[in-house]
């Protein structure tokens, strides 16, 4: 077993891993960033390293600088955690090629399994059926376009190494398929250095269903039940569960033996994820992670096993300390809490300091958390705080359990997923098995209540004020909360509701968060449509677009390429074209 290892990821994965280190008595090394110098996870590690200020190509994804870390650190492994470098081949074979251990597969194995491109073939040969595709990457919107024409749309155009909905966008019509295939490749190739895509025909009425495996080094390989993964927006989770509801035990079955065919496949080694698409009695093969997933709790509390230490025992030689086919003893249920304001259904980022946080107890709940009172949700990274997950005998109890949990968990001085969870688990579709993939996003109604919030420009930028009636209701703000430029309390525009609409219904087009202009598809004097897309702004890994309100000319344009913005900054505005 290693004494010391070093953890290459922030937040809270980078606390899960220290925790499960100090059980099995390991010391741990964490990197950090200069922005992530007081984090939860350098708090709580038994060593930190910091890697210097910058973004994370710099830092967190600066291969030689991390690898160099461990070395000097006398670590003899590194683990990745999900995300950064977690499914990066050549990082794997630098840590392999330094004489220490990467806790995960090969790096033969993730190039393989990680290029969706190529784990579409291994699932051919290992007979594991696959929804509509293209045959390799494709180079163009015209690739797209004769795609469509053949299979049908809803298309998805999708990163070969991505993950998390990064590089991923869904084509309607025709018309969109330039649009949306730049937009893929530009995030993929910010997100992953890496801007091949593929197609695939979207299913719209699919669940998302995935089988967690583990492998060791003596050839064993089992899967570990199964979750489900429906509830998304954005292609990003919201709410996880295990087990998967409603399936057959031949499905389950037959998914179990299909992922554990596609690992042997290709040798793998460590803790992985098969995910799938299920429509009414059929299964097809979506991609596999080769990593720890963010949803990993639901599955360690159904079934009794630690799997980041399952992960770090067959890395350092140790034969799976489980039995393939675990029964499931109850179920599990998993809210992600992010920093975000679901408000109008739009889930804009919304990082800032956590001016208070008051965790649940009680029986069966789990709060994996990356921050404490305190801290602050930086704009430079993922917007996730941490996991709310709750334990119960059946899926009617742990929901019940759950929701209990998220009316006790506070959090404040910036907006969270709390709401959006709620209203989900509150929902009798979401507790009579009745949804799919889609079906957040098409069915859950997130508008607000509440009056207008009043908004004020203060030094060229504009705020929008929660009226009195809203204290209390969201948990983020207080009286006396909005100050003047540079306080540390200033609303920076986080509230982003369908009442915003009314608020810009000037013309006046405004970053509606912190984030990098990254697309100007308008100059002064265009006349452009009700909808049309005018600004592409990147914030915390995301691309969101900025449309036109109403149609109109573009008047003068300020923001450029590049460009770093703070929320509620004038980019634009669109005078009105009025028809006599």
């Amino acid at each position: 077993m290693f004494s010391k290892i070093l953890i290459a990821n922030r937040g809270e994965i980078a606390a899960r891993i220290v925790r499960s280190c100090r059980e099995l008595g390991i010391e741990s090394v964490v990197i950090h960033s200069d922005a992530d110098s007081g984090s939860l996870a350098v708090r709580t590690a038994d060593h930190a390293v910091n890697l210097g200020a910058g973004p994370a190509a710099e830092n967190y994804l600066n291969i030689p600088a991390v690898i160099a870390a461990a070395v000097n650190s006398g670590a003899q492994a590194i683990h990745p955690g999900y995300g950064f470098l977690s499914e990066n081949p050549e990082f794997a074979a630098a840590v392999e090629g330094a004489g220490l251990t990467f806790i995960g597969p090969s790096a033969q194995a993730i190039r393989v399994m990680g290029g969706k491109v190529e784990a579409r073939k291994v699932a051919v040969q290992a007979q594991v059926p696959l929804a509509p595709g293209s045959d390799g990457p494709v180079s163009s919107a015209d690739a797209v376009e004769a795609f469509g024409a053949e299979h049908g749309y809803p298309v998805l155009v999708k990163a070969s190494a991505g993950g998390g909905g990064r590089g991923m966008r869904r084509i309607n019509t025709q018309a969109e398929a330039q649009e949306a295939f730049d937009a893929a490749v530009r995030e993929a190739t910010a997100a992953f250095g890496n801007g091949e895509v593929y197609l695939e025909r979207y299913l719209t009425n699919s669940r998302h269903v995935e089988v967690q495996i583990l492998a060791d080094r003596h050839g064993q390989v089992v899967y570990v039940g199964d979750r489900d993964c429906s509830v998304q927006r954005r292609h990003q989770k919201l709410i996880e569960e295990s087990p998967a509801p409603g399936l057959s035990a031949q499905m389950r079955r037959d998914m179990g033996e299909s992922a554990i065919r596609l690992a042997k496949a290709v040798d793998y080694v460590g803790a992985g994820t098969v995910e799938f698409l299920v429509e009414e009695d059929k299964f097809y093969f979506l991609e596999m992670n080769t990593r720890i997933q963010v949803e990993h709790p639901v599955t360690e509390m159904v079934h009794g096993v630690d799997l980041i230490a399952e992960q770090i025992k067959v890395a350092s030689g140790a034969e799976l300390s489980i039995q393939d086919r675990l029964e499931p003893a109850g179920a599990a249920v998993e809210a992600r809490i992010n920093a975000e304001d679901v408000a109008g259904g739009l889930f804009l980022p919304a990082p800032g300091p956590i001016a208070g946080l008051t965790v649940p107890s009680g029986e069966g709940i789990r709060f994996d958390a990356g921050y404490e009172q305190g801290d602050e949700v930086l704009p430079y990274y993922d917007s996730l705080i941490g996991k709310l997950i709750a334990f119960g005998s059946d899926r009617e109890q742990a929901i019940e359990r759950l929701t209990v949990a998220l009316q006790e968990l506070k959090i404040e001085g910036v907006e969270t997923t709390i709401p959006a969870a709620l209203a989900v688990l509150k929902h009798d579709d979401f507790r009579q098995t009745r949804f799919n993939t889609l079906w957040l996003e098409s069915t859950v109604d997130f508008s607000e209540s509440e009056e207008d919030r009043q908004q004020v420009e203060v030094g060229g930028r504009y705020y929008l004020i929660p009226t009195f009636s809203d204290f209390g209701v969201h948990g983020g703000y207080g009286v006396g909360e909005v100050q003047a430029p540079g306080a540390a309390t200033v609303l920076s525009g986080r509230k982003s509701s369908s009442r915003r609409a009314v608020a810009v219904s000037d013309g006046s087009i405004k970053a509606p968060m912190q984030g990098t202009i990254v697309k100007i598809n308008v100059a002064s004097g265009d006349q452009v449509a009700k909808g049309d897309v005018l600004f592409v702004l990147e914030a915390m890994k995301m691309e969101n677009p900025l449309t036109a309100p109403f149609d109109g000319v573009i008047g003068e344009v300020t923001a450029e390429i590049g460009q770093s913005l703070a929320a509620g900054t004038i980019l634009t505005t669109v005078e009105e074209l009025v028809t006599a």
